[in-house]
């Protein structure tokens, strides 16, 4: 068994003010170039914590989407600049844009994230879509991010829908990390440290998630919604840092991916999908114990239980049949789980849609 360890950034902080020292960091590096990365949104929301920070950088909005091509275009930017570091500014597809840019360029990275909806500041990997919004696959990165930097003030300005899906994909991690796992014998040291990071998720979410929504809503940096945070952002990006492929993704990243196949589920959050996901991959292992203890929490964070709420509607079986093609091709995570017919998958959202409204009154 051979794991690829990638389980931190270089550095990492999260406190007030870290913006701050940044430029004290490049000049330490002797580092007078770089080339920073961000989108619309996410430049309004941090320019208040750098427009005052003189940064040797060259300003460049990407395209909105993280794609091969934005990625080459970028490095060929870095690249004619002379840039000896980037820099990304914004949310996981701006930051997985910067991290496959400077992959691309032979340079490193340092990421600043805006919004909390993700590992993507921690993990050492991309997510690629093409330009209609379509998954077309991950790339995981030879080294890891070289400077992680964490305004917690910043994170302030994420609107409470990305939080929600953050909590949602984070959710993910536990369940996709347990079922790649549990049936392991001898589990080396490292897939111990993924489990119990991803574990770790799934009791702070859980326990804490409404109580950092509701922090994130009165703007108060609390210690519930700076729990919630970085278990999003440090204990979620762990689980593949340190599990590598026993610790990365499953049954719910791959529904996630053939839900990205239905046009109608474009306008949803990434981890909307995965949490609906997640009970797919449930059904599929007949754990409706766990869907059932699931049900409360998803319905007070309003996170989708069946397809309407994904914006689905109409033919429901085309659907299903289009999202379970999407989930089972060659190359998806599902696999590990040694599922492969498209029928099976559509049985299971049948089977969640069923169960889902047969248990509408469970609150607790």
């Amino acid at each position: 068994m051979t794991i690829n360890i990638k389980g931190a950034p270089n550095y990492y902080a999260c406190e007030e003010n870290i913006l701050d020292s940044l430029p004290a960091r490049l000049a330490g590096l002797n580092w007078t170039n770089g080339l920073l990365i961000h989108g619309d949104a996410s430049w309004k929301a941090a320019s208040p914590f750098l427009d005052h920070i003189d940064l040797p950088v060259k300003r460049v909005a990407y395209n909105g989407q993280c794609t091969h091509a934005e990625a080459a275009r970028l490095a060929n930017i870095a690249t004619g600049e002379a840039a000896q570091f980037i820099i990304g500014v914004g949310g996981g597809k701006v930051l997985d844009t910067a991290k496959a840019a400077a992959d691309e360029a032979g340079l490193p990275v340092i990421l600043i994230p805006t919004i909390i909806s993700n590992c993507s500041p921690w993990a050492s990997l991309s997510v690629f879509y093409d330009e209609a919004g379509n998954f077309v696959e991950y790339t995981i990165f030879p080294r890891s991010t070289f400077m992680l930097l964490v305004e917690p003030r910043l994170l302030l300005t994420t609107p409470a829908p990305y939080l929600i899906a953050g909590i949602g994909d984070t959710l993910a991690k536990w369940y996709e990390a347990d079922v790649l796992t549990e049936n392991m014998t001898d589990q080396p040291l490292a897939v111990q440290i993924a489990r119990n990071a991803a574990k770790l998720c799934r009791d702070i979410l859980i326990a804490e998630g409404d109580a950092a929504i509701c922090s994130l809503q009165d703007k108060r940096t609390d210690s519930s919604f700076l729990r919630v945070a970085e278990t999003i952002i440090m204990a979620g990006g762990m689980v593949g840092g340190f599990g590598d492929e026993y610790g990365r993704i499953a049954g719910a990243h791959s529904i996630h991916n053939g839900l990205t196949r239905l046009p109608e589920t474009h306008e949803q959050l990434h981890g909307n999908k995965v949490a609906y996901g997640i009970l797919i991959q449930l059904a599929l292992e007949g754990k409706f114990d766990e869907i059932l203890t699931l049900l409360p929490f998803y319905r007070k964070l309003g996170l989708p239980t069946v397809l309407k709420e994904l914006g689905v509607k109409g033919d429901l079986d085309r659907a299903m049949k289009i999202t379970a093609d999407g989930a089972v091709a060659p190359g998806e995570s599902i696999h590990f789980m040694h599922v492969s017919s498209s029928d099976r998958v559509v049985e299971a959202m049948h089977r969640v849609e069923t169960f889902v409204a047969a248990n509408q009154g469970v609150t607790q």
